[in-house]
């Protein structure tokens, strides 16, 4: 039977499954940080970045399939979250994204595709942008261009139950794991106010490209979603139905069917 999670209930408690031994793992050090990272499988590379306030323990459910399905996962904690650390300096997208080149110049992977998931999926916007030649697709659900995408935050049950399990995961993980409420609003502000990309800049997109949304996503207007696929040609537009920002965590098999799909389909 399919697992189900739609409202975060065993992701508070339990957290994602756990991940399988990593090939590789280890941190690269860059602009003040150590930005750790970890290799599994072989294959066509995927590089998968989580959200913002999370880790790469958020993909638990990602990981397996995809090495079933014969790829080389790789895993990265954004600047300052999971494993990873940070120095005093703002957050920015176009940093982060600077550190995964970092990680990939570490592992010599010259391409890679990517599965980004809301600030992950910024992340891999700017790399989309900025160093196509690395890029061979991306997978992005749940990503904006410009703060005006993003709905007016409401709390709710399941968001809630999502932080509960951030705030446990950052004080089991974090180098600093007293400074939970400094680290979300440092990473709050980098979300208010950024990307600021414009139709033009999604025009010079070159890569096979699915913009993906949750059918109830929390914080990313459809309408936003739908002008991101216009503007990136032959980019896809992918709903999933009966879920929400959280949909890896929520259906994984239902997500994992779509990004395979994709991945199929830029081979």
């Amino acid at each position: 039977m399919e697992r189900h999670d739609d409202e975060l209930i065993h992701f508070e408690a339990h957290g994602a499954d756990p991940l399988p031994p990593a090939a590789v793992e280890g941190h690269v050090g860059r602009e003040g940080a150590r930005i750790w990272y970890a290799s599994y499988g072989a294959g066509p590379a995927v590089i998968l970045l989580h959200g913002g306030l999370g880790h790469s323990g958020n993909w638990g459910y990602q990981v397996p399939a995809l090495l079933q399905s014969g790829r080389r996962v790789v895993l990265i904690d954004s600047r300052g979250h999971g494993r990873s650390t940070r120095d005093a300096r703002p957050y920015t997208y176009e940093l982060m994204a600077a550190d995964v080149l970092a990680v990939m110049d570490e592992l010599r992977l010259e391409q890679a595709a990517f599965i980004g998931w809301s600030d992950g999926a910024c992340i891999a916007l700017t790399l989309a942008m900025t160093s196509p030649s690395r890029v061979e697709g991306v997978f992005f659900f749940a990503c904006n261009m410009d703060p005006s995408g993003t709905l007016e935050f409401v709390a709710t049950p399941v968001i809630d139950r999502c932080f509960s399990r951030h705030a446990k995961d950052y004080a089991a993980l974090s180098a600093t794991p007293d400074d939970f409420n400094a680290f979300v609003e440092a990473v709050s502000l980098m979300m208010r106010t950024e990307p600021n990309y414009q139709a033009d800049d999604l025009g010079r997109i070159g890569m096979p490209v699915a913009i993906v949304l949750g059918e109830h996503d929390e914080f990313i207007k459809a309408e936003h979603a739908e002008y991101l696929a216009r503007s990136i040609p032959d980019a896809q537009m992918i709903y999933l139905p009966g879920v929400s920002h959280f949909a890896p965590l929520q259906r994984p098999a239902q997500f994992n069917a779509a990004i395979l799909s994709f991945l199929d389909g830029i081979r």
